[in-house]
């Protein structure tokens, strides 16, 4: 699979191309489901904002209103009660998976659940585009402070990546680069924080930051990590 983890979307013309190099084709010739389900697992999402992400309305333009060839729903709160049989081709037969934000934590229990997170490796060509918790959700942890679902044992996920990212810098008070530092120093390990202009792909175990905003990458140091 090949991952394009953004905070707000394809926001620019370097993201839109490094997009159009993972997916090997013009956007306009790909079919695309889009998975709103971790916005359930989040306070401030509901009925409205699945609407605008489904609807492919202007706020989402920058994502399930891209202009792709055909936009699907893929729920994955819906997968377990109606048989692999049924869903997963409609996953084989997509382009990308267009995963939204809400709670990285929710989505990942689903992911889990559904069945999804077992499908992924065996989807090579895959490209899965993720929008903040739809990004995070490949990570190891995401650290407390971005856990909003009252049900989540930890701030744990599926790790498919190697590193954590820390969304929205600068796009709301909570959310400076001095915010962004202490939660590095909690996650303890390899992380990113990223605004809205940037991307990171990760192809075949190589990360690359596509940016055209402000980002910065943690290290842990040293004296981190050990017993």
């Amino acid at each position: 699979m090949r991952l394009l983890l953004t905070s707000g979307g394809v926001t620019n013309p370097s993201i839109q191309s490094a997009l159009v190099q993972l997916l090997g084709r013009p956007v306009a010739e790909c079919h695309a489901l889009v998975v709103p389900t971790a916005q359930w697992g989040h306070p401030r999402c509901g009925p409205a904002s699945v609407r605008g992400l489904v609807a492919a309305e202007p706020d989402f333009r920058h994502f399930s209103g891209f202009g792709w060839a055909s936009l699907g729903v893929l729920e994955l709160t819906a997968l377990p009660t109606i048989g692999v049989d049924r869903w997963v081709p409609w996953v084989r037969e997509a382009d990308v998976l267009l995963v939204d934000g809400g709670d990285a934590t929710y989505l990942c229990h689903w992911m889990r659940e559904s069945g999804l997170a077992d499908l992924l490796p065996s989807l090579p060509e895959m490209v899965w585009v993720g929008v903040s918790a739809g990004s995070m959700v490949m990570t190891p942890r995401i650290g407390a402070s971005f856990v909003a679902w009252p049900s989540a044992p930890d701030d744990r996920t599926l790790g498919i990546v190697d590193f954590s990212i820390f969304p929205h810098l600068d796009a709301f008070p909570s959310n400076t680069m001095a915010d962004a530092e202490r939660w590095a120093a909690d996650i303890g390990a390899p992380a990113y924080a990223i605004d809205e202009q940037t991307a990171i792909t990760v192809v075949d175990g190589s990360v690359q930051v596509i940016s055209e905003g402000r980002w910065k990458e943690f290290q842990p140091s040293p004296s981190q990590g050990r017993d």
